[in-house]
């Protein structure tokens, strides 16, 4: 019986990284970065990872418990990774707990405010959250940043049409599958 325990136990954990690893894909595609104005940077790799997380919160939210805790634990992932990579940037061990919680009010407030925009199918208002995400220095007055973020605004809408047409079974077994249309076709 503890034996069983343990090898489910192992099973969920398996699921859960290549549940993250497929998440992780899919932020780092090529064209977010050529050709969708997305900054090659520490923290335009950390904004597509917010949204690509917040489309999966986004998906399994309301769908029961099993769901629900299969999301927390991608997500617990998620700033797992995050934790060893400020580490691994060289920030002390002592500062790293200021830095995470200033990531997840970063985290919670962009789930906000995209989530918004994503539910009022407002394209638009979706493309000035990003720019003012991904571009801060350049966002006048909180109101966007003068680069176009509408092609990404219109490729997060879609990945999250895409996202939400996935079977419960296919993410309960780690499989998300999603193919989009903007990925490079060298890649």
């Amino acid at each position: 019986m503890i034996l069983a325990h343990f090898n489910r136990k192992r099973k969920n954990r398996e699921i859960v990284d290549t549940l993250y690893r497929q998440l992780t894909a899919l932020a780092r595609q090529s064209a977010f970065y050529a050709d969708m104005n997305v900054p090659d940077t520490v923290m335009g790799r950390f904004e597509m990872m917010t949204v690509v997380m917040v489309l999966f919160l986004r998906r399994t939210h309301k769908r029961g418990p099993v769901l629900t805790d299969l999301a927390q634990a991608v997500v617990d992932s998620f700033f797992e990774d995050m934790d060893h990579s400020i580490r691994d940037l060289g920030v002390g061990d002592v500062s790293v707990p200021k830095r995470m919680k200033k990531l997840a009010r970063m985290f919670y407030g962009r789930a906000k405010s995209y989530g918004d925009a994503l539910n009022d199918s407002d394209q638009e208002s979706l493309a000035r959250s990003l720019g003012r995400n991904l571009y801060p220095q350049d966002a006048p007055d909180g109101q966007g940043a003068p680069v176009d973020m509408r092609q990404l605004a219109a490729a997060i809408a879609q990945l999250e049409s895409r996202m939400n047409a996935l079977a419960d079974e296919q993410l309960l077994s780690g499989r998300l599958e999603i193919q989009t249309a903007f990925e490079n076709k060298d890649t």
